[in-house]
């Protein structure tokens, strides 16, 4: 499916196609909360880095997270980089090294329709803030970490992956 995006300042504007657009997945953790999530969680959709189609690249900022281990209290540097308008702050995306063929626009970016999601997944609920309601559906799934299944597959499992495009 190809998506249009941008931010609120339209400074930075960007189209990329997305096999895996719908928003379905909730993140809890407190980077996408704090970096993109203003209602507690953030949702990623999943494209492809190669579409990316990009203009008011002079904008863009770059942020990685410093993350702590939970079990042994070391900090280090988040290999995803998160990239967002150096003029308004708007979220953009998340592109990781460890999977450089695959880009994850915030869907609060996207300027375009997406497809309504049949379920959610409520991932990196550890990491919930307390004051964050969990708004959940009978079909939805739980999770404390992240599910062993990918956006790829959650999209396949439920019938949406070749039907994006309809």
């Amino acid at each position: 499916m190809h998506l249009e995006g941008s931010c609120h300042c339209k400074s930075v504007t960007f189209n990329v196609e997305s096999p895996h657009p719908v928003p379905y997945m909730r993140c809890y953790c407190s980077v996408c909360r704090k970096t993109g999530g203003g209602g507690g969680y953030a949702i990623n959709l999943g494209a492809t880095h190669d579409s990316l189609s990009l203009q008011g690249e002079e904008n863009i900022r770059v942020y990685q997270a410093m993350i702590e281990d939970p079990q042994t209290g070391k900090t280090s540097e988040s290999p995803a980089e998160r990239s967002f308008c150096g003029l308004c702050g708007t979220a953009l995306w998340v592109w990781d090294s460890r999977w450089p063929e695959l880009l994850h626009p915030f869907a609060s970016a996207i300027d375009s329709d997406l497809p309504a999601a049949p379920s959610h997944n409520h991932i990196m609920l550890e990491f919930k803030a307390s004051w964050v309601p969990l708004e959940r559906a009978e079909d939805d799934a739980c999770f404390d970490a992240y599910p062993d299944e990918s956006l790829a597959d959650w999209h396949e499992r439920m019938g949406l992956a070749a039907q994006v495009d309809n």
